[in-house]
């Protein structure tokens, strides 16, 4: 039999991508296979899965492409299935179901192959109906090796087979064996190497290789003396094989070149075939493509400004032609319509005089005279620009440069909006000449130009910035010999920061400097002297601080009636305040009273007597007395009329009184407690007027004994004391005349302090041995004169105050 080989491309669809329109994967839309026609089909997806349930070798449908055979000579019919990848997990079924059933009744399949290869442990993924099997079903899984017996067909019976792919994403081919055969298909009349169509890009745009195909002629080539045959055009194969979407015989390329699928179809048969052919754009003659043509509007037709002049089209030939080989064989046209180019009509005279204003598109028309037919065409833009508007100005400027010489210097930039109308699309060049100006030579810098003559003619070049359009514009420079008067402002230094830097508001100064002269003179404040002549870098005269500290002149320009009426000094003086103490405290002791101290100006590095004072007690001497506590304030003003106050807090201090001393005795933790009462601030020491003080009223673990506690003012205002007493009982004493511890008394006792307490000394079994003078000695160790040993003994006292204390001493000998 013929050999057929399908090369079938199935692509999977992500999710839900199931195809319900003319696709092989359903059986309405079966491939028919023919005699030697080989077919790429894109499918995908299973659209509407059509298996019988209960189908041998049980499947479903999961990528699948369904083909219908027709047998027109019977024999032997098998086929290999051959997966583009020989991956062993690439896994192909199939199911054949016939002869002659209809989609819609398609019975059980009369051969099937579910085998999996990878499972079955094949050394290959190939599969199909071979003529050494005997099995009609395989699978699903592990059973069988992939191949099913043959089938025996006769003519005119037909049989569908769909072929699916489980798994895997790979293409396959299918190679038909046996004796039967099928019908054959078509052919083209045309050998392969023919199948081509040429056109010249006629349409516009005429350089992008896209224009209308007529495809009836080669339409009847393919055909030849064939019957029964449509020709169809199509876009991709795949629409050729299913029948979609065809161009028509008439219709515009997309790309160039660019290759269609024409689909030769046999009525009789049912059977087609596939070609490519291949459109191709013959390309016009090789040109540059032009730019705009530019050129200046000019006064020969009497209007500079009517965007009518004359173009040496001859210039836009050398533009198309230059650098290319055979431009010497191109005839070239100029036309006002793209209408007029196609039909070569109409050509325009190449000193073209523009009847039509500017902007204005002109067409150009190129064919090769060794290649008639194609053409080129093109386009491009007149444009007659016009120059800039300019007027004729004179400027007026100071000669205030003290010489009154007629001479001076200007800076005719600050003028640019009187010479044009918009002075930032275009650039003035300034000469002395108007030979100069015409030939663009020996510019001056008009930014800063000394005449040297008044008055001066200067001739401006004013040229468009996008069109390179000029026009020349007359400068007169005048100038004046009026002047203005120098004057000065003056500030305290007083703004809160002593800095010579001060806010001056300039507009004070309008009075005195246009005083006497013409009303309506505008003022205008500079830095420099230069900068007022050339009105460069003017001063906001709003809150204006001058840049160099204390002292600075700067510049002010009058104008009248835009003319320059002179130029004068500003000398801005910042004056010092005087230089004092603004703030001080001084104590004054209470207790010292009626003495009085001094307040003084607190002027700094400078003599009191070359300032003005003005006290709050009216005193405007330099120094005060005063012995009252209190505020006091003075305004300290020098010889240029600039003051500064100074405040003087007297704060009252005093010697302290002592309102009690407290004390905490006859315990484990003696304490002083001294309250006092004053205006001062006090700190204390006990024992001792030199101290060391300290800040507590509190004195902790005092010994037992009398103590003298010291109150200092801390202000230097002085120091009161006062003795207090604190009660004790020694621990032990030793009675062995060497005149340390050889009596036993309660200490912290005197005339002054609890003279009257009662002492009694006893044994430890209640016995009264001594009964001591709280005044004397106190206790000797004996008793009736007999010297009492070594013990332990008590003793009750009861102080002047009520107080009664119990506790014992020890003897030692």
């Amino acid at each position: 039999m013929k050999l057929s080989i399908f090369n079938l491309f199935c692509i999977i669809l992500f999710a839900n991508a199931i195809v319900y329109s003319q696709q092989p994967n359903d059986c309405d839309f079966a491939v028919l296979v023919c005699g030697n026609s080989e077919i790429n089909v894109d499918v995908s997806g299973v659209g509407t899965a059509e298996l019988p349930q209960g189908a041998n070798c049980g499947s479903q449908e999961n990528n699948s492409i369904w083909l219908q055979v027709i047998i027109e000579n019977p024999g032997t019919l098998g086929f290999t299935l051959t997966p583009d990848s020989n991956a062993i997990t690439e896994d192909y079924d199939f199911f054949v179901f016939g002869p002659n059933v209809t989609c819609d009744n398609l019975g059980q399949s009369i051969r099937c192959s579910t085998t999996n290869p990878q499972a079955a442990n094949q050394g290959n993924n190939l599969t199909g109906m071979s003529l050494a099997e005997t099995d009609f079903f395989e699978g699903p899984g592990p059973d069988g090796n992939s191949f099913v017996r043959y089938l025996d067909v006769l003519a005119g019976e037909s049989y569908f087979i769909v072929i699916d792919r489980p798994i895997g994403n790979s293409p396959f081919s299918l190679e038909w064996v046996g004796t039967a055969s099928f019908p054959e298909s078509p052919e083209s009349q045309v050998p392969t190497l023919d199948l081509s169509v040429e056109e010249c890009d006629t349409e516009f745009p005429f350089d992008d290789g896209i224009t209308e195909f007529d495809l009836n002629p080669i339409t009847q080539d393919i055909i030849g003396t064939q019957t029964d045959i449509l020709v169809t055009y199509h876009s991709t194969e795949s629409d050729a094989n299913l029948n979609l979407n065809p161009l028509g015989y008439i219709f515009d390329n997309t790309a160039s070149p660019q290759v269609v699928y024409t689909r030769i179809f046999n009525f009789n048969s049912g059977c087609f075939i596939v070609e490519e052919l291949t459109l191709n754009i013959t390309p016009g003659p090789e040109i540059n493509l032009p730019s705009s043509f530019e050129l200046c509007d000019d006064s020969i037709d009497g209007d500079a400004f009517n965007a009518q002049t004359t173009f040496d089209l001859d210039i836009k030939t050398g533009e198309i032609t230059n650098g290319i080989i055979n431009a010497p064989n191109y005839d070239i046209s100029y036309h006002l319509s793209q209408d007029d180019a196609l039909n070569n009509v109409a050509a325009l005279p190449l000193m073209y005089y523009n009847t039509i204003p500017t902007p204005l598109e002109v067409f150009v028309r190129v064919e090769d005279v060794n290649d008639p037919g194609c053409i080129s065409l093109a386009s491009f833009e007149l444009n007659a620009n016009p120059p800039p508007l300019t007027n004729d100005i004179t400027i007026f400027q100071c000669d205030d440069d003290g010489i009154a010489d007629g001479f001076t210097r200007f800076n005719i930039d600050n003028n640019l909006a009187d010479i044009t109308d918009d002075p930032s699309a275009v650039t003035v060049t300034y000469f002395l000449s108007l030979d100069d100006a015409s030939n663009n030579v020996d510019a001056i810098d008009g930014s800063n130009f000394a005449n040297f003559e008044n008055p001066q003619t200067v001739y401006a070049l004013v040229t468009d910035n996008a069109s390179g359009c000029s026009d020349m514009a007359v400068i007169t420079l005048d100038i004046s010999t009026t002047s203005l008067p120098d004057t000065s402002m003056e500030a305290c230094d007083d703004d809160g920061n002593e800095d010579g830097i001060y806010a001056f508001d300039l507009t004070q100064a309008f009075d005195p400097i246009i005083d006497g002269l013409p009303t309506n003179l505008e003022l205008a404040f500079y830095f420099e002297y230069l900068d007022a002549l050339l009105e460069v870098n003017p001063i906001d005269v709003n809150g204006f601080e001058n840049t160099i500290p204390y002292n600075q002149t700067i510049y002010v320009r009058a104008e009248f009636l835009g003319s320059c009426y002179g130029i004068s000094a500003i000398d801005l003086v910042v004056h010092e305040l005087p230089n004092i103490e603004t703030q001080e405290d001084i104590l004054y002791c209470l207790n010292d009273f009626p003495q009085t101290i001094t307040l003084t100006g607190g002027v700094i590095d400078d003599l009191p007597n070359n300032y003005f004072y003005q006290w709050s007690t009216g005193a405007t001497t330099s120094e005060i007395q005063v012995n009252q506590a209190g505020s006091y304030s003075v305004t300290v003003t020098n010889t240029d009329g600039c003051s500064k106050q100074r405040v003087i807090n007297v704060v009252p201090s005093n010697i302290a009184t002592i309102e009690e001393i407290q004390v905490t005795d006859a315990s484990e933790n003696n304490t002083i407690t001294a309250l006092v009462s004053g205006e001062g601030d006090y700190e204390y020491a006990l024992d001792n007027s030199f101290g060391p003080y300290q800040d507590s009223n509190i004195f902790e673990n005092v010994s037992i004994g009398f103590h003298e506690v010291f109150v200092r003012d801390k202000n230097d205002c002085g120091i009161v004391s006062q003795i207090v007493s604190v009660i004790g009982f020694p621990k032990f004493f030793t009675p062995n005349d060497d005149d340390v511890n050889d009596f036993w008394q309660v200490k912290g006792i005197s005339e002054q302090f609890q003279p009257n307490s009662l002492i009694l000394i006893f044994t430890r079994y209640g016995k009264i041995l001594a009964k001591l003078d709280p005044l004397g000695a106190g206790w000797d160790g004996t008793y009736n004169g007999r010297a009492m040993p070594s013990d332990d003994y008590w003793f009750s006292v009861t102080l002047e105050d009520g107080r009664q204390f119990n506790s014992n001493f020890t003897l030692r000998r």
